[in-house]
């Protein structure tokens, strides 16, 4: 048995956040844990038809607002290679379902009562009680007004504004959390691609370097990260834990930090000892674990429009969500022929147990109900699958009807030495890097707190009294 003072268990954003933050502090004994071969977590950029995709997190948003991103600040420090993302002229790119493009008055007359509505929402949504015991759905409030998305081209400009954002449906999804976003309100409104060979994930290897030794290549060979060690059992007191991995290992720590996706806090991966108390468990299970997919695939040659203003754009299906919403890559990388799909929600679940070759077929038949019977086939494809991943068991968190500060106070609670954090626990950034990045911080100054007044406790206030 090894012994560390801190424990953290994943090395995606918020954990090795939290790890530097502790080691700032001075708690240099702590122990990583990571059920993979890598840190990063969801942020992971892999290699297809020869090209450095990023299979998870792909956009720092927020930025140019009048608070500065910390992600964005990362990015800019290590020359981080990005593009702005226009959606500005989807109206001219949006395609029907039997071929051929909708008119861009009709599709501009489509966004514009989109944008009405949602400026409506944002108005009622500051009118709500704080305590969220008056929450509605987005669909609630459209129904409220009697816009209730039904037309293909409806549909398409609805996913386009929540599902591909939220990566779940407006009737599941929180008003007064997500409309106004607090993201956008506080960093600003653009967005910005990802498209480096270093991957995404470079910002959390940049961020352990601060403080895990690396050798002369620069890979990390410091023996508090310890990879490939899946933790299946936390035994937690008063007096300290002990966490037990698959290979019968047993780390024992005066504190454990678990940063594991809330999808894996809601399977029985983990096995806590004592059991988690009821208040816990419940706050844990008010939240999503949202799916978002991008699918990726290589054609021979191009045949979509290129140059400016045509690197996104919609297929307007009857069936909502199906292969939506496209993009190529002609700005990031010239000459790579290879265009991306986003799906979300059910449709993830759905290809996620399908074939590739399977979902390959479905997107060239939605590409030539688009582009014409002529277009060649794609000669490779690559579908990540984080919904069946047990140590993801998906994308990130959405905000569900009626949540507010008492879950989160919850949520993120400790329970006598054990600890909590991730992009889950992030109050206002809750689903995005950035949530992730400043919650590890938040967490790690609990525990320090904790370690110099010798007791930590957050106070959790009843519902109605925020």
């Amino acid at each position: 048995m090894d012994s560390a003072s801190v424990i953290i268990i994943g090395a995606g954003m918020s954990g090795i956040s939290a790890a530097k933050t502790l080691s700032d502090a001075g708690v240099k004994e702590i122990l990583i844990l990571e059920a993979t071969n890598r840190i990063g977590g969801r942020i992971r950029n892999t290699y297809f038809a020869d090209l450095s995709v990023e299979t998870g997190a792909n956009w720092i948003e927020g930025v140019h607002g009048e608070k500065q991103n910390p992600i964005w600040e990362m990015a800019q420090q290590l020359g981080l290679r990005t593009f702005r993302s226009d959606y500005s002229n989807l109206s001219s790119n949006t395609y029907k379902q039997d071929g051929g493009r909708y008119e861009k008055a009709a599709v501009e007359a489509a966004i514009d009562e989109s944008e009405k509505i949602h400026s409506l929402g944002e108005e009622y949504s500051k009118t709500l009680p704080p305590s969220g015991r008056n929450d509605i759905s987005i669909s609630t409030f459209q129904r409220l007004e009697n816009k209730i998305p039904s037309t293909p081209l409806e549909m398409i400009v609805d996913y386009y504004s929540y599902d591909y954002e939220f990566a779940e449906p407006p009737r599941v999804t929180s008003l007064q959390n997500t409309v106004p976003l607090p993201t956008f309100d506080d960093f600003g409104d653009n967005v910005y691609f990802v498209a480096d060979e270093r991957g995404y994930e470079i910002l959390v290897y940049n961020l352990a370097s601060m403080f895990l030794e690396t050798n002369s290549h620069g890979v990390i060979v410091d023996p508090r990260l310890q990879l490939g060690k899946v933790a299946t059992e936390i035994q937690y007191s008063g007096d300290g834990a002990t966490v037990s991995t698959d290979d019968r290992s047993s780390y024992r720590a005066d504190f454990v930090l678990v940063s594991v996706s809330i999808g894996v806090l809601q399977s029985d991966l983990i096995k806590f000892n004592p059991v988690l108390p009821k208040w816990k468990i419940l706050a844990l299970y008010e939240f999503d674990m949202a799916v978002y997919t991008k699918i990726f695939l290589k054609f021979p040659f191009k045949f979509w429009p290129d140059g400016d203003d045509t690197e996104f754009f919609l297929y307007a299906s009857k069936r909502r969500g199906y292969y939506p919403l496209w993009q190529h890559f002609e700005k990031q990388y010239p000459g790579a022929n290879i265009l991306m799909v986003t799906v979300t929600d059910e449709e993830s679940r759905r290809i996620e147990q399908q074939d590739e070759s399977t979902t390959k077929k479905e997107a060239m038949e939605v590409l030539r109900s688009m582009f014409g019977k002529d277009i060649p086939e794609a000669t490779d494809i690559l579908v990540p699958r984080w919904w069946s991943n047990k140590f993801f068991r998906g994308s990130f968190s959405n905000w569900p009807l009626g949540v507010n500060r008492h879950e989160f106070d919850s949520i993120k609670a400790p329970i006598k030495r054990l600890y909590f954090t991730g992009e889950h626990t992030s109050e206002h950034y809750n689903g995005y890097v950035h949530g992730a990045y400043l919650a590890g911080i938040d967490s790690a100054n609990m525990i320090v707190q904790h370690i110099r007044d010798g007791y930590f406790e957050v106070e959790i206030k009843p519902k109605d009294s925020y």
